[in-house]
């Protein structure tokens, strides 16, 4: 302890001495938030709407197929298809087959077709009709 007697528990000179009746800062949040969420839950939204045909149209009628960063973004989101991420999506096996899709050049172009939506629309109602696979 120094003549003061305000020395921190490790004595080292760049630590700071409170004095009595000063507060201590509020402790930073583990991990930022962006409009309320946090960036796990913003992905997570994200990945889970690739899941339907129709937003992947509208994504493609919107041209983000064609922005390298996006296509960048979509790679990286492959994260998903991992454990312990995979215990998060609601609906794991359209949201992970159609991330899987879009790395694919020619899926991107095709998907801008109606008829190409309307097909993985009916095979994704077929596969809801025939419930979980044993």
């Amino acid at each position: 302890m120094d003549t003061e007697g305000i020395t921190m528990a490790t004595g080292s000179p760049q630590d700071i001495a409170m004095t009595e009746g000063q507060t201590p800062p509020p402790m930073p949040p583990e991990e930022p938030k962006y409009g309320g969420f946090t960036r796990f839950e913003i992905e997570l939204e994200f990945v889970q709407s690739l899941a339907s045909p129709q937003y992947l149209n509208y994504l493609a009628s919107q041209k983000y197929f064609e922005n390298p960063a996006f296509i960048a973004y979509l790679s990286y989101l492959q994260y998903w298809s991992h454990p312990p991420y995979t215990k998060y999506l609601t609906y794991p096996g359209p949201t992970l087959k159609n991330l899987e899709l879009l790395q694919q050049e020619r899926f991107r172009a095709d998907i801008l077709s109606p008829d190409k939506m309307n097909e993985l629309v009916e095979e994704g109602t077929k596969s809801g009709m025939e419930g979980p696979r044993s």
